[in-house]
């Protein structure tokens, strides 16, 4: 394939497919309760929309952004919040919705400030999990696929900002 994409992984009908039964499973775990799900912009927002549309669970949607501020030297950067939640989630039962799980050092970050909000609950679901290269104990109470050892762009997933718009996941050889 041209312009740096390789073989697809995933496709939109597996996708689709995986996203039906994780959706399942979130229904099922929530019934008789409200979800607050909570995305991380930008990669998930795909993954955020197919799979609360296949919600049978009444929810409300919020996002988080993350970043390092302009100007931080590769040496010195800090991980801040560049968009924080509108929704108050005190008491309530939140998922956090991610596109992949890698480390789990940002998403243990990111889950370290959501719990100062003091929800009733917080699980995660992620569209792909990394855990070979996990560092911090991160729990996934839902997970897509595993994560393919090599670099992925296509469903949110991008290189630059590219192929974020690909239908279906596919390998991507970084030149």
């Amino acid at each position: 394939m041209s312009n740096g994409l390789g073989k697809v992984l995933f496709t939109e009908d597996e996708i689709a497919g995986r996203i039906g039964e994780v959706a399942d499973e979130i229904d099922r775990d929530y019934i008789g309760k409200e979800l607050i799900v909570v995305s991380i912009l930008k990669g998930s927002i795909f993954f955020l929309t197919d799979l609360t549309r296949r919600l049978k669970t009444p929810l409300k949607i919020d996002f988080l952004a993350i970043g390092v501020p302009k100007g931080d030297t590769a040496q010195s950067r800090t991980v801040s919040f560049i968009k924080d939640l509108d929704i108050d989630i005190a008491g309530r039962h939140v998922l956090l919705v991610e596109d992949v799980v890698g480390t789990g050092l940002t998403l243990g970050y990111i889950r370290q400030h959501l719990e100062r909000c003091r929800p009733a609950s917080i699980r995660i679901c992620t569209l792909l999990d990394n855990h070979s290269e996990r560092l911090l104990n991160i729990p996934l109470a839902y997970r897509c696929f595993d994560m393919p050892d090599q670099f992925v762009v296509g469903y949110g997933l991008d290189h630059d900002e590219n192929y974020r718009n690909l239908p279906y996941i596919a390998a991507y050889n970084r030149k």
